[in-house]
């Protein structure tokens, strides 16, 4: 096997699995160590950088770090709590007015335009705006933060959080255009805007045409509209008996806040077993707990209507045959099923819908009437034109818009400034010693055994009084002292220095996980097979060194389970092993380009 090229960037990044695995790349054990060290406003400006919305994404972020969290390994599917340590940083930081970009007195004279005020637009504005760009973003509600405000309920997501962190980049001059619908691509492009972006969501809920619908249609809701009109006061009740359709997210949102509006039984209709679901397991979590019932394996049959009004739904209950790998082989119905209800939410999907972009003016459209879209650039088939979010690729979660917003003002940058879309920064990596003293590091390498701290909930009595008290009441003090010291620091690298190895076994004597091993290099079976643990995880890269001076064998680290606790490096008599400190560097708008001498000001300003 061919040595491992550590000069090449994504190495060290793939091993911070946390930052590898978010959409944005947010430097995860760097803010963590911050919170460690009660530096909350540098913990909290650490993550603004990547992710824009600290306070929001600590409360209603996805979460797809937390699945790849080593710790999440050795624990048993326990992860550090990653995304409540956001909202840590975010709850106890200072105020931040003083160290947030500031948009330049001299504009550069390019306007871009922005379709939507959610958050791939307001990330694409945040990134725009210091570089001397004028941004204008028309929203057709006369708020802003799109499925942010619309489809979030404020128990998960206060207005108050949104507002702040959204008025962060309001307040850098962008000209918002409230309760400004775009009726027509062309008559926004005849505007005279050097690009515009496309950041409108997915903003239509699927519809389930089954028999007994029209009839049903005053007591049937679509879950997405349903939920934006709850946020907006246009509805404030619903049926004592309520069936949501669909087990999302969103079906989520829609349970819970069905009992803020006075539903007293609440049943999820889930057609496949729990393990397909789409939810969150702690969203699914969260609605059991008050009291949700879900239902699965059953498919819905027809609308039940008498005397004009909706008695309930029929359902087939269905059983599933599953092959060897858990996936359904075969599905049979066994029997008919009758649940009455008075109200029906449809949470079965979202659907984009462009019918204000004519489809004359360049703009080339595909499969499912959706945008071609670059997945890199952003760009669409018109070279002035970008999507971003939902309305880019279809529905995902707020991360994603977020990363797709800081990629589409890099190309809007490129574009107005005559450069070429495709050639961007490359992700790099430097590497900072941690070394202090002969058996002291900078950062805290005791392996802290506590399981992952619980957050505390306001009682369910509490809870449902008004439909705006926050659920999660964050953490305490202890939860957090607790909680970042569970983190492994793998951001601390274990790097090694070939030519200083002597071969005495020593790291591989003390690693308390026996991720290490010293074995002749051969194919990739049989060195595999030599590692003093298997490896559990074939996906995981390991390291490979060049061959050894004395013997010509190879240092292996299996990187799965490594702690990055710097035994190793403390044991190791000449100082083969060294803990580092890997900093990825990630490029955005502020750094690609030439452009003009107002953005060359603010990227060395």
């Amino acid at each position: 096997m061919k040595a491992t090229d550590t000069s090449e960037p994504d190495y060290f990044h793939r091993v911070v699995d946390c930052q590898w695995a978010c959409p944005a790349h947010t430097a995860v054990p760097e803010y963590i160590r911050l919170i460690a060290q009660g530096r909350f406003t540098d913990a909290y400006m650490v993550n603004r950088e990547s992710n824009v919305f600290p306070g929001i994404l600590g409360r209603v972020c996805d979460r797809p770090c937390e699945p790849a969290c080593r710790r999440g390994r050795l624990d048993k599917d326990k992860p550090v709590a990653i995304c409540r340590l956001k909202r840590v940083a975010a709850d106890y930081r200072d105020d931040v007015a003083g160290l947030l970009p500031q948009a330049p007195a001299q504009k550069n004279g390019k306007r871009i335009a922005l379709i939507g005020a959610g958050p791939a637009s307001l990330t694409v504005a945040n990134d725009l705006l210091p570089l001397g760009y004028a941004c204008t973003i028309f929203e057709a509600l006369d708020k802003t933060g799109g499925l942010m405000r619309t489809n979030i309920p404020s128990f998960r997501l206060p207005d108050k959080v949104l507002d702040e962190e959204i008025d962060m980049i309001l307040n850098m001059g962008a000209d918002l255009r409230l309760g400004t619908r775009a009726e027509s691509m062309k008559a926004l492009l005849d505007e005279g805007y050097d690009a515009v972006f496309v950041g409108s969501g997915a903003p239509h809920g699927k519809e389930l045409d089954l028999p007994g619908r029209q009839e049903a249609d005053a007591n049937v809701h679509i879950g997405i509209q349903w939920l934006e009109s709850v946020a907006f006061e246009h509805i404030d009740t619903i049926g004592k008996r309520v069936l949501i359709i669909g087990v999302g997210n969103t079906a989520m949102d829609c349970c819970r806040t069905s009992l803020r509006l006075g539903a007293e039984n609440v049943k999820v209709m889930a057609r496949k077993p729990r393990g397909f679901f789409k939810a969150s397991h702690w969203e699914l979590e969260d609605a059991e707990e008050e009291m949700v019932e879900i239902i699965v394996n059953h498919s819905p049959k027809h609308f039940v209507v008498e005397g004009g009004r909706l008695k309930g739904m029929m359902f087939e209950k269905l059983e599933y045959t599953l092959d060897d790998k858990g996936q359904i082989r075969d599905t049979e119905v066994v029997e008919e099923v009758f649940l009455a209800c008075d109200d029906v939410v449809l949470a079965i999907g979202q659907d984009n819908a462009f019918p204000w972009i004519e489809r004359d003016c360049g703009i080339e459209f595909g499969k499912w009437d959706m945008p071609v879209v670059d997945p890199i650039t952003y760009q669409s088939s018109r070279k002035d034109v970008f999507f971003g979010g939902d309305a880019a690729f279809g529905p995902k979660n707020i991360i994603w818009a977020v990363e797709h917003g800081h990629q589409a003002a890099i190309s809007i940058h490129k574009h107005c400034q005559g450069e070429d879309v495709s050639d961007r920064l490359p992700r790099g990596v430097n590497l900072l010693s941690t070394k202090m003293g002969l058996h002291e590091w900078s950062y805290s390498n005791d392996f802290e055994p506590a399981a992952r701290r619980a957050m505390n909930h306001v009682d369910l009595k509490e809870r449902f009084k008004k439909l705006d008290v926050e659920v999660e009441l964050g953490f305490t003090a202890d939860q957090v002292a607790t909680e970042v010291e569970r983190c492994l620091n793998c951001d601390i690298q274990t790097v090694f220095t070939e030519s200083l190895c002597t071969e005495c076994d020593a790291c591989i004597d003390i690693c308390p996980v026996d991720c290490l091993t010293i074995a002749p290099n051969g194919e990739e079976p049989a060195v595999r097979e030599s590692l003093t643990a298997p490896a559990v995880n074939p996906d995981q890269p390991f390291f490979l060194s060049e061959p050894l001076k004395y013997t010509g064998r190879v240092m292996l680290k299996d990187e799965n389970f490594c702690l990055h606790c710097g035994l190793c490096a403390e044991r190791c008599p000449t100082a083969a092993w060294d803990m580092q400190q890997s900093v990825i560097t990630i490029p955005y708008a502020a750094e690609e380009g030439g452009g003009s001498a107002s953005c060359q000001q603010q990227k060395t300003g």
